[in-house]
């Protein structure tokens, strides 16, 4: 098999394992359940989803890893852990097999929620050495089937194992174990480090990528029109799995037109095909000239010296990571708003989210050639400036108001995770990515716990004013200062991000 054949066939790859890798993301559809079934806290239930963004603390570990270990292994590495960490729980909390304390079981989550950096990391370095020219449409385009992941897992258990509560909380937990190993071991093999010394043909790139956008599109508008329609989950399932499947056609493509290339090269003459090569190869060498867009390589154990990083570090801290703690509260916030679709906002959540972390990459890839696109720093204080108005919005008591607060959240969150991930690379380079950008993302556990512990406070507050003993909270009050709270947060990742770009506004109007 060719490098491009294989190049494609690993971005295919990344589309699978991000497709699933998102398994926190289905935690706010069982939340209510888990915290029944081990009769806990609100606050104890906020320590156990801050334990899986506290797994991304040692994410850094994975990134070191993929410098000295074949990328298999980093990713067949993450399936295990993950494997260990909700499959134990499935058994101690289902299966009643044998008995964990709140501690052992705030572990277990902790190891889940790392394995998740491990197959990030593999995928990252993948996308990103694999289409060195189109690293954001990469990067992109496979981040973004990660936030399909909680409406793929909500569409699984809705189709085998929705006959009670309980059922679908262990399917949540069961699917959450078993489906991540088993696609490492079948795309593990596909994975693909390296893309020097190949010929960057820019017509397949172009071709490939049109079509990988139709799509990406078509998968998630099916995605979100069945999540707001009455559409039975079997169904919706099924339609999910062609999609996927469907970018198989790319690798299959480019190896059909190799193999009429070389049928007809061998119909040609020896001194007419020489300078053909000779051209390739000095395509090859513009483009590797062409790799532009990384300011500095920087060593991860200088980032501390660097005023950038600690200003992007906030900027994380206050921005994207809210919309993580948001998605971990979203199943209370929905029953304290009296309203039952928790499942359906968070496939509602997922889907959109989808969408938000493709749209960096559908405006690099058509306008970052006419010079109209904005930059990295730009384009994140935009979408927090949307995730502003949308905390507001959540503030008036309306089922509507909730699903559209709830889809524009997890549009513009998806867009800050996927401009992330490339700002990364242009601050530091791409040599050390995959520990710069895990000790980036080691801000989420600081913003789970300080930022969910603040809203486990008014909650509980708020069910003392209603005088109740069970602990839960219901009316508007239950999260409106929480609401208020997380949308000045926001506000100062909005600064801080044109702060990062004012200072860096040389390097990227030479970028433009």
């Amino acid at each position: 098999m060719s490098p491009n054949v294989l190049r494609w066939f690993s971005l295919v790859a990344l589309l699978w394992l991000q497709s699933i890798n998102g398994t926190n993301l289905s935690f706010p559809a069982y939340s209510s359940q888990l915290k029944e079934f081990l009769s806990i806290s609100q606050f104890k239930l906020n320590y156990l989803s801050f334990a899986s963004d506290a797994g991304k603390v040692l994410g850094f570990i994975s990134g070191i890893a993929a410098i000295h270990l074949p990328l298999p292994l980093v990713l067949l590495a993450g399936g295990s852990l993950g494997f260990a960490g909700y499959g134990l729980q499935y058994l101690c909390i289902v299966k009643k097999m044998f008995t964990l304390s709140f501690y052992q079981i705030w572990g277990l989550s902790f190891l889940a929620g790392n394995s998740i950096c491990w197959i990030n990391t593999a995928c990252f370095i993948v996308a990103i050495t694999g289409f060195p020219l189109n690293r954001q449409v990469a990067v992109g385009i496979t981040a973004s089937y990660q936030a399909l992941s909680g409406k793929i897992y909500t569409d699984i258990v809705h189709t085998f194992f929705y006959s009670s509560q309980r059922e679908a909380a262990s399917g949540y937990l069961l699917l959450s174990s078993l489906v991540p190993l088993a696609c490492c071991l079948v795309t593990a093999p596909m994975l693909m480090r390296e893309a020097k010394a190949m010929s960057f043909s820019s017509r397949d790139v172009n071709v490939g990528f049109i079509f990988l956008f139709v799509v990406t599109i078509a998968t998630g508008i099916y995605s979100v029109a069945t999540s707001l329609l009455p559409v039975p989950a079997v169904l919706a399932l099924i339609g999910i799995v062609l999609f996927l499947l469907a970018p198989l056609a790319i690798p299959s493509g480019v190896r059909l037109e190799e193999l009429m290339s070389s049928t007809r090269s061998q119909q040609k003459v020896y001194n007419l095909e020489a300078p053909i090569e000779e051209d390739q190869k000095k395509e090859e060498e513009v483009d590797e000239k062409a790799i532009v867009g990384v300011r500095e390589e920087v060593e991860w154990t200088k980032l501390w010296k660097r005023l950038d990083f600690w200003i992007y570090f906030g900027l994380y801290l206050f921005g994207p990571t809210v919309g993580i703690v948001f998605m971990n509260n979203l199943g209370q916030i929905s029953e304290s708003r009296g309203c039952a679709a928790t499942s359906s906002l968070v496939a509602l959540s997922s889907s959109f989210g989808f969408f938000g972390r493709l749209l960096p990459s559908l405006l690099d890839y058509f306008l970052s050639r006419n010079r109209y696109m904005p930059s990295s720093p730009v384009s994140m204080a935009v979408s927090l400036v949307a995730m502003v108005a949308s905390f507001l919005l959540l503030l008036i008591d309306s089922d509507i108001a909730l699903y559209v607060s709830t889809g524009m959240i997890g549009v513009f969150s998806g867009a800050l995770t996927s401009l992330s991930v490339t700002m990364t690379a242009e601050l530091f380079g791409t040599k050390h990515f995959g520990v710069n950008h895990n000790i980036v993302v080691g801000s989420i556990p600081i913003g789970s716990f300080a930022f969910g512990l603040f809203a486990a406070k008014v909650y509980r507050d708020g069910a003392a004013l209603d005088g109740r003993f069970d602990g839960k909270c219901f009316g508007m009050y239950c999260f409106q200062t929480t609401l208020i709270f997380w949308g000045m947060l926001c506000s100062v990742a909005t600064v801080l991000a044109t702060v990062l770009y004012l200072r860096n506004r040389k390097f990227y109007s030479q970028k433009l």
